[in-house]
């Protein structure tokens, strides 16, 4: 299958890796040219610009940052759209608004290609690995066609509905694992004031009712206060957002995520916006006791 990767960050160039070593033949296009080179050297083909990179393609992987790259990487100059050929499919990994998936399906249908949304979770690792799980929204023939792009980067695929289907069960999964993130790092907090050994402790709670991805994957970099990437604060509080807006729009309130959501704002007011999530363990460490026990809005 002729694939083309347009994005190849933290997520988007191992994934362009998968799909080289499943045999597909592929084509990757960056804002940041020289990202290309290490897959051009695995035999990837480079594209100057995404409609360079989409001519030709059955499939078109996108993975950028927020709901505006996307649409322009798509429907901007030069952008993927002009280079899409009829039947093709759109498969965007990213983490963006549903209504941005859905105007992007829209405008993809009119120059007759298909959309998948297809948001993952499983981290860094889990990309590097191959075994993320992916969150499906689309038509069923679209998603059979992505299914094997889809099977190359993921060990588990859901299909959840029409366009947007996706994005609006990341945003469940963002919602749940702010908290965790939030309340294992306090929990960490705690037990080292009270001067436990906490890395025993850890693994003595890897195997009861506080399991979690976090704490199995997250908690060294707790412990050790080192917060490599990972998954930035600024780009989780960008996803924690679209989930909020989404469950404004739904009538809900969700008071933890919004509080998990100030904690955030403050990690990237003072300068700690690029390091991965669970630098929400800074927080308790030296927040004096009683001060943010309000779940009221901002």
């Amino acid at each position: 299958m002729r694939v083309s990767v347009i994005g190849l960050g933290t997520m988007g160039a191992p994934m362009a890796r998968h799909l080289l070593a499943a045999g597909h033949e592929v084509t990757v296009h960056n804002r940041t040219r020289e990202r290309e080179e290490p897959l051009a050297e695995m035999g990837a083909k480079r594209a100057s610009t995404p409609a360079e990179a989409a001519a030709g393609a059955d499939v078109v992987l996108t993975c950028v940052s927020d709901s505006p790259d996307l649409l322009h990487v798509l429907f901007g100059p030069s952008g993927a759209a002009e280079g899409l050929e009829p039947g093709a499919v759109v498969v965007d990994c990213s983490t963006v608004s549903p209504s941005a998936t859905v105007e992007a399906a829209r405008r993809l249908a009119e120059v007759g290609a298909g959309m998948v949304d297809a948001p993952v979770s499983g981290g860094s690792e889990g990309a590097e690995r191959g075994t993320l799980t992916i969150f499906a929204g689309g038509e069923e023939e679209h998603v059979a066609k992505a299914r094997p792009v889809l099977e190359a980067i993921g060990s588990r695929i859901t299909h959840l509905g029409p366009a947007g289907s996706g994005q609006l069960a990341k945003a469940v999964n963002q919602v749940m694992i702010a908290g965790t993130y939030a309340t294992v790092g306090e929990g960490i907090a705690l037990a080292e004031a009270a001067g436990l050994p906490v890395e025993s402790l850890v693994e003595a709670l890897g195997q009861g009712a506080a399991a979690s991805w976090v704490l199995e994957n997250r908690s060294g970099n707790m412990i050790s206060g080192s917060y490599p990437l990972g998954f930035k604060v600024e780009l989780h509080r960008k996803d924690l957002r679209i989930a909020l807006e989404e469950a404004k729009r739904l009538g809900l309130d969700m008071p933890v995520s919004r509080l998990v959501e100030r904690e955030e704002d403050q990690l990237v007011a003072e300068g700690y916006g690029d390091e991965d999530v669970s630098a929400l363990a800074r927080l308790p460490r030296h927040r004096p006791a009683g001060e943010g026990d309000s779940t009221s809005g901002r």
